[in-house]
């Protein structure tokens, strides 16, 4: 192993030296310094109260309210936003890295060095030899490498460690739409398949029919439900469409609408709650009729 650590070491430090002498390499970054130290400094006996008694499952949530924040910047395309909220990202990364330190567990250079070295040894067609780098022309047949070289690492692990699941990689405490897409894809490559989208759309008229028979509010139509919906992002993957982007973008356009409601109900003097059914439908109508308006 120590081995085997000293060659990847020598790979990423040909690596980085080959990258350094490029023209318009990153030189050095002394606010990242400064952003390590001033974190440090936070956590210190006469730091931060707050700072100072965080643990990484207090902040647990921090994290993922602050990546949120950062695609809705994206979404957005904010690049003022974004910049502010990548910071808020990347202060979530120093300080677990800073709990991680003061527990004896690692540091940030620690983090940084093992993704280095993870990205260039899943880089082979970048950092490996010209041969490997030519046969390599779609992101297709990178993201195949990139699985491929995971595999290797998985097989490559010691023998008193209980091999890893095809699907144990993927977080539990990923968002469920984008989860299922994932381990629904992965149980694809290895043959869990069906063979068209029309054989998953009735697997959804299948799963219907039994949520249908389950008595409302159960917890067997709950679980139904969610086979219904399992089986509904997997005729999104058949589709190639995004189940969590879509299911997202869906949200944004309800989202937009209903403030565009609101603001025809305030024109008129009214107040959106205080409208019956029949007049949100006629507000929602008219919001639609403003959008085709303006698309042409």
């Amino acid at each position: 192993m120590a081995a085997e650590q000293g060659n990847l070491s020598g790979l990423t430090d040909e690596a980085d030296a080959q990258t350094a002498a490029r023209p318009g390499a990153p030189a050095s970054h002394p606010e990242f310094d400064r952003l390590v130290r001033t974190i440090w400094r936070l956590r210190q006996p006469d730091g931060c109260p707050w700072d100072k008694v965080q643990t990484h499952a207090s902040i647990t949530r921090n994290m993922i309210e602050e990546a949120y924040e950062a695609v809705d910047a994206i979404a957005a395309n904010d690049m003022p936003h974004l910049r502010e909220e990548l910071g808020d990202v990347l202060e979530q990364v120093l300080l677990h890295a800073q709990i991680a330190q003061d527990e004896g567990d690692f540091d940030v250079d620690d983090v940084c060095r093992e993704l280095n070295e993870k990205l260039v040894r899943r880089h082979p067609h970048v950092f490996g030899d010209a041969a490997a780098a030519g046969a390599v022309d779609s992101a297709g047949k990178v993201l195949d490498i990139w699985d491929e070289v995971k595999r290797s690492e998985r097989e490559g692990r010691s023998s008193d460690v209980a091999p890893e699941g095809l699907l144990d990689s993927v977080p539990s405490s990923m968002p469920s739409l984008m989860q299922c897409q994932k381990i629904s894809k992965r149980a694809a490559k290895a043959g869990f398949e069906w063979e068209s989208i029309a054989d998953v759309w009735d697997q959804f008229a299948s799963e219907r029919a039994e949520f249908e028979a389950e008595e409302p509010g159960s917890q067997e139509a709950a679980e139904e439900f969610g086979d219904l919906l399992f089986s509904l992002v997997n005729v999104a993957r058949h589709a190639h469409v995004d189940a969590e982007e879509a299911l997202a973008s869906s949200n944004r356009k309800f989202r937009r609408r209903w403030a565009r409601m609101e603001a025809l109900a305030r024109e008129c003097g009214l107040a959106i709650d205080e409208l019956g059914t029949s007049a949100l439908n006629e507000l929602w109508d008219e919001v639609k009729k403003e959008e085709r308006a303006a698309r042409g």
